[in-house]
């Protein structure tokens, strides 16, 4: 695997791992980011250190570098070893009636996030998805809609992820300053509001009692996350040994990551080719969006 390949490949790991897209907590943690202080720019005559300070936009940097490791240690501690459990558990067809099921509950938010940005063929894509593998899947356990078939990896509605954040993105709210919040992950502004209100598009989540919502919307975001990681660990560990900077890898990769969602996997300088056996198939069906980052 060439670098360049290793380093779109984790992309998807780093953003699956470590972005979630439910709770209220991350307005708070936003918050907490506004208020602790920013780090100092350099002298207004050093003119590299300032373009570098404002290409970066990371004026939290050290108090977002601190939460970097802790997430990291929840990472190391907590999150690859139960990927590895589930990973050597379950067998293959069993993982993946569990990513499409998981899935197939996102799908009507995501379809809500098409309609919200004028993507009127991928709401199609997104209904069909969901009709096809509630049906026949049945109940999504199944990615019938995507055929999966290895004749014609171009066959059928693959899948395509779609949040509020990048439906800001759409509609012109720029990205604001980069922030990593405690165990949620690298995010910024804009995708933080997202990150805190995404929970509230998903009509699956008004079909589950009010007292068993949030619960209900931590455990897909949950298994989600477990199911990505498993899928990744021998690619983020290889890079993880190979970055000079982990922290500015990791920001950077998720930038480019956000950039490409949101310009649905295709644009001037797409950065995401071959970035996981997920996304991969979601390449070669997206079409550009109305707005970049």
């Amino acid at each position: 695997m060439t670098v360049q390949n290793k380093t779109v490949h984790t992309k998807a790991v780093i953003a699956g791992i470590l972005t979630a897209r439910a709770g209220i907590a991350a307005v708070g943690l936003a918050t907490l980011f506004v208020l602790a202080g920013c780090a100092t720019a350099p002298p207004a005559d050093d003119k590299e250190a300032v373009a570098a300070f404002n290409e970066a936009s990371d004026p939290f940097e050290p108090l977002n570098r601190y939460f970097f490791e802790v997430n990291r240690g929840i990472d190391h501690l907590l999150l690859r070893p139960v990927s590895e459990i589930y990973r050597g558990v379950l067998p293959d067809h069993a993982r993946n009636s569990v990513r499409s099921f998981i899935n197939n509950l996102e799908t009507p938010g995501i379809l809500m996030h098409d309609l919200m940005q004028g993507e009127t063929e991928r709401a199609w894509e997104s209904f069909g998805r969901l009709a096809t593998n509630t049906a026949v899947g049945p109940l999504g356990l199944n990615d019938v809609a995507a055929g999966d078939s290895l004749k014609n990896p171009d066959a059928g509605i693959p899948f395509h992820d779609e949040d509020l954040g990048q439906t800001l993105a759409v509609w012109g709210m720029g990205s604001g300053p980069y922030l990593m919040l405690p165990v949620f992950g690298p995010s910024n502004v804009r995708d933080t509001i997202g990150l805190a209100l995404n929970f509230y598009i998903n009509p699956v989540n008004y079909l589950v009692p009010e007292k068993n919502r949030t619960n209900f919307a931590a455990a897909r975001t949950i298994i989600r996350g477990i199911d990505i990681r498993s899928r990744n660990i021998e690619s983020f560990d290889e890079i993880e040994r190979g970055a000079i900077d982990f922290y500015a890898t990791v920001r950077s990769l998720y930038r480019q990551y956000r950039a490409s969602e949101i310009a649905n996997g295709r644009g001037p300088a797409n950065p995401l080719p071959e970035m996981s056996e997920e996304l991969e198939e979601d390449n070669k069906a997206e079409r550009v969006s109305s707005a970049t980052e």
